[in-house]
């Protein structure tokens, strides 16, 4: 069984950073896609960044601000946040594709003070 699980969230002023990791396990991903989305309260969930046969893409709203990148011999994928703005405060979910579905985490959550 396939299972995701974020961490990293937390706390953060404007300006600062914060490096979310996403672990899974009861699979390998190797070049599957892997991505981080995001939910504010009362907005879409927003895919953020995503990483497939070692491309990575970003939405236009935190691209040179965040780095997805991932290490597939331990099954991880990593976002790391930096000049981070009210406005990215919101809960971060990752995503994995294994066999033909997705699985997702329970996401964790990101407050930014300004």
């Amino acid at each position: 069984q396939v299972q995701v699980v974020e961490s990293g969230g937390g706390l953060v002023q404007a300006g600062g950073s914060l490096r979310l990791s996403c672990a899974v396990s009861g699979s390998t991903f190797s070049n599957n896609a892997g991505a981080w989305y995001r939910q504010a309260p009362g907005k879409q969930r927003e895919l953020v960044a995503s990483s497939t046969g070692g491309i990575a893409t970003y939405a236009d709203s935190v691209g040179g601000r965040f780095t997805i990148s991932r290490d597939n011999a331990k099954n991880t994928v990593t976002l790391q946040m930096s000049s981070l703005k009210p406005g990215d405060a919101a809960v971060y979910s990752c995503a994995v594709a294994v066999g033909g579905r997705d699985y997702w985490g329970q996401g964790t959550r990101v407050t930014v003070s300004s």
